[in-house]
């Protein structure tokens, strides 16, 4: 019994420890976290890469950093809904973690579930349902060398997408600053992660798969033609995928080809001013589209 308690005890001091934490994480400490899993990603990929894939890694980095850039410009405007989002919980008690008294460890499971369904799940999955919204999603998807600076390769209007939903994800959770601060802290990593050239085996990859997006499972979503396209839309946990029936597998992962049929070409996928105007451009159906020429 002493036992019991004492780990109880353990835990729940732990993740109080964790939530205040990043409550109070600065910029310069989250930004050294990020970038330090950034470098090792990279330098695991130069290591054991799932495919030995023949470009120039600086020339596709410069792109997809490009890009990060834009996100994290768009984010720190952004990041005052949120924080009006946490706020107006702290003042009203609203959202569904403060409907019930949690264990920590249960309120921060549950919290980090929620948030990632409303807040990237949900969202993915509205990008591939509706067309104007894809054509932002598009640039994404355009990217023929995935590695672990593909996650952040995203259109600034998405972003806008996401903050959206990131707020409303905030608000209907009722979930805390450290905990917010603790999703998006994840939600970055895992993007750099699960886009990753890393070859990890097949067994573990699976058996993860079912509860964590890991990289063999996100890498199908990028295979270029449908249906694969529309599959896997994890950000962090894939039982939403599981639960809502969107999971897609490749017998072989060898025979996965990154980008997206409708932009192969070079200039179309190589060319920041091309990404950037893609969503003004003429729609281009890929086979097996469920949406009109039009």
């Amino acid at each position: 019994m002493q036992f019991i308690l004492a780990s109880f005890t353990l835990h729940y001091t732990i993740m109080n420890e964790l939530l205040q934490f990043f409550a109070e994480i600065t910029t310069e400490v989250r930004s050294a976290i990020l970038i330090g899993g950034l470098t090792i990603l990279l330098l695991i990929e130069s290591g054991i890469p799932l495919f030995k894939m023949d470009y120039k890694k600086l020339a596709h980095a410069g792109i997809n950093i490009v890009f990060t850039l834009i996100t994290i410009m768009v984010n720190l405007i952004g990041a005052m809904g949120i924080l009006l989002a946490v706020r107006f919980n702290e003042v009203y008690g609203f959202g569904l973690l403060n409907i019930f008294e949690l264990p920590t460890w249960l309120y921060v499971i549950i919290g980090l579930v929620l948030l990632d369904l409303i807040g990237a799940w949900l969202i993915h999955w509205i990008q591939h349902s509706v067309k104007w919204m894809w054509k932002f999603h598009l640039i994404h998807h355009t990217d023929p060398h995935v590695d672990a600076t593909s996650g952040l390769r995203a259109h600034p209007g998405e972003n806008i997408f996401r903050l959206f939903f990131t707020t409303l994800a905030v608000i209907v959770t009722g979930a805390s600053f450290g905990l917010v601060m603790m999703y998006q802290t994840l939600s970055v990593f895992f993007a750099h992660f699960t886009h990753a050239n890393i070859k990890i085996p097949h067994k573990i990859d699976k058996y993860l798969s079912y509860i964590l997006v890991t990289p063999n499972f996100h890498k199908v979503h990028h295979h270029y033609v449908q249906p694969h396209t529309d599959s896997n839309y994890g950000n962090i946990f894939s039982i939403w995928d599981h639960i809502f029936g969107t999971v897609k597998e490749l017998d072989i992962m060898k025979d996965l080809v990154y980008g997206i049929d409708t932009h192969m070409e070079r200039y179309e996928h190589s060319s920041i001013k091309n990404l950037l105007m893609i969503p003004f451009q003429p729609y281009r159906p890929p086979v097996g589209s469920k949406f009109n020429a039009k």
